[in-house]
């Protein structure tokens, strides 16, 4: 393994001489935020037709780098300096790196829903003459660009008439109407299934092959060994190293190592199970769409979650879970529902959210920015949210209460920030993730549904939540958690169900979860597959 140094060719005067192997180099780049160094003469150069990676811990200072470069941050708000093509670059703004042909695809893509795919492909750069818009001359060339991008999708479907991972198709190929040079994108498949995210990585290196030089931010280790020449590696707001890719075999171990400053010989915390009596059984429970309400999301559903036990819920993208826990929890999804839900031994009713909290049902979402949090509310507001009278005296917010609180689940959960009046917006992913558990585990819930609790947050991070849920398990609460990551089930579970459009078609217990075995009862179409002899009933 070889370690090239991130920053290359000399300073001052020595730009002309080391650019002909960069098309990028961004030199002592540091950026302060009041009371935060959130980059600290970070160094990075970027070579032509390369996928260069960037990885790091959340609050590393990764999306910050790729903000200043894009003039999200203009220039005059940082330190350092910009090399671009050989030239020293000022981005102001968006427009000016757009115009140099840099464009920076963001986790939160920004498509519109209510425009057609032309339209968003071309929002801001409109094909038109004399102020009105040629609309054939749209369509066609959005044409010529979904086939570049491989989506076979007409122009005039509208963005929310499909779905996330051909979203990040429109996203590219809105780039490449803006003759990109550099494409940027932070965190592309962290929203993606399997084969979603296979077909995205398959298209970054089929335009690397084009000539379109790439950066890609990613926790997933597993992509970025698979298509990067070489991952540059941020932490704590400083450039740590840069490995070459090719030159010697690189190990996610490496790579953790470089991020976190230390060696995780255990991904998963260890966990000896104490598992007691049945908390919560949901039978033959059925779920319309809301919108096509004669199609069942979830069909006939049966499971069962005991005091101490982790069980995890396996599917593909669209499988049902999410749908599954969210009619679960007050019927926040879903018309038509039926079946049984029985906590404690007796039948419950948890028809609204505030039945579900009250019966001691906790759902944590997939998607904590706009349903986990008040991103513009502090961090105390955000933990006391769902349990309000506990801080109330005669209907009014105990302020100190509420601050006390807040307090001690700081500590206990390790929530990086220097008080709880911080906004959560304010906070990284894994850190938000935090306040978002904080919330539900102080509803005393005997049952907490944890959806995606890991998503978009590094492995440093994902280990705290993974020691959270065990203590939860060890306090005798009952974990349901649904998760795209197979190892991550395998690691954490006691048992696994696994879903294919709607139907729950597997259980398993930990001792015979393999990702082989899980993938098959994924993947099964057939109602009558739940009751495969190999089944754990």
């Amino acid at each position: 393994m070889s370690e090239s140094p991130a920053h290359s060719g000399a300073s001052g005067g020595g730009a002309a001489t080391a650019v002909a192997d960069t098309i990028l180099e961004m030199r002592s780049i540091t950026k302060t935020f009041p009371g935060v160094v959130a980059l600290k003469d970070v160094s990075i150069d970027v070579r032509p037709g390369e996928i260069h990676a960037i990885c790091g811990e959340n609050g590393a200072g990764k999306s910050t780098l790729m903000k200043v470069l894009s003039g999200v941050y203009p220039h005059g708000t940082y330190e350092g300096e910009i090399i671009f093509e050989g030239k020293p670059v000022e981005f102001r703004g968006i427009r000016d790196s757009e115009h140099h042909g840099i464009a920076i695809i963001h986790q939160e893509l920004a498509l519109s829903p209510y425009l057609s795919i032309a339209e968003n492909i071309f929002l801001g750069n409109e094909r038109a003459s004399r102020g009105i818009i040629d609309w054939g001359r749209t369509n066609s060339e959005a044409a010529k660009l979904l086939e570049k991008v491989g989506l076979a999708e007409s122009p005039d479907t509208m963005i929310y008439d499909i779905g996330v991972g051909k979203q990040q198709l429109v996203e590219i190929a809105k780039a490449l109407a803006k003759r990109v040079k550099l494409l940027i994108l932070d965190e592309p498949t962290a929203a993606l299934n399997d084969e979603d995210s296979a077909n995205l990585l398959r298209l970054i290196q089929s335009l690397r092959d084009q000539g379109i030089t790439a950066i890609i931010i990613s926790h997933k280790l597993n992509e970025i060994l698979r298509i990067a020449d070489r991952t540059t590696v941020l932490r704590d707001g400083q450039t740590i190293r840069t490995f070459d890719m090719h030159a010697e075999q690189v190990t996610e171990e490496d790579l953790i190592k470089a991020m976190v400053g230390r060696s995780m010989d255990h991904r998963f915390p260890e966990r000896t199970p104490n598992i007691g009596e049945e908390v919560l059984r949901i039978e033959d429970w059925t779920v319309h769409h809301p919108i096509q309400q004669e199609r069942k999301v979830v069909d006939g559903a049966s499971l069962y979650v005991r005091r101490g036990e982790v069980v995890g819920l396996a599917g593909l993208m669209g499988a049902g879970r999410t749908e599954l826990a969210m009619s679960l929890f007050g019927r926040t999804y879903g018309t038509n529902i039926s079946g049984r839900v029985i906590k404690d031994g007796k039948d419950v009713t948890p028809a609204t959210v505030g039945d579900a909290i009250r019966a001691g049902i906790a759902y944590a979402t997939e998607d904590r920015k706009r349903y986990g949090l008040n991103l513009l509310a502090d961090i105390k507001r955000n933990v006391a949210a769902a349990s309000l009278e506990k801080v109330s005296k005669y209907g009014v917010v105990d302020g100190g209460a509420e601050a006390r609180v807040a307090s001690r689940f700081r500590d206990d959960l390790n929530i990086k920030a220097p008080s709880v009046d911080v906004t959560a917006g304010n906070l990284s992913g894994g850190n938000q993730q935090k306040v978002v558990l904080s919330k539900w585990i102080f509803t005393d819930a005997d049952v907490l549904i944890l959806d995606e609790p890991t998503r978009g947050i590094d492995v440093g991070a994902k280990y705290e939540i993974y020691t959270i849920i065990n203590s939860l398990a060890n306090a005798g609460k009952a974990v349901i958690m649904i998760s795209s990551e197979l190892p991550e089930l395998i690691g954490m579970c006691d048992r696994i169900y696994a879903i294919s459009e709607g139907r729950v078609t597997g259980e398993v217990p930990r001792e015979q979860a393999t990702q082989e075995n899980l993938m098959r009862y994924m993947t099964m179409a057939d109602k009558g597959a739940s009751d495969d002899k190999d089944v754990t009933r």
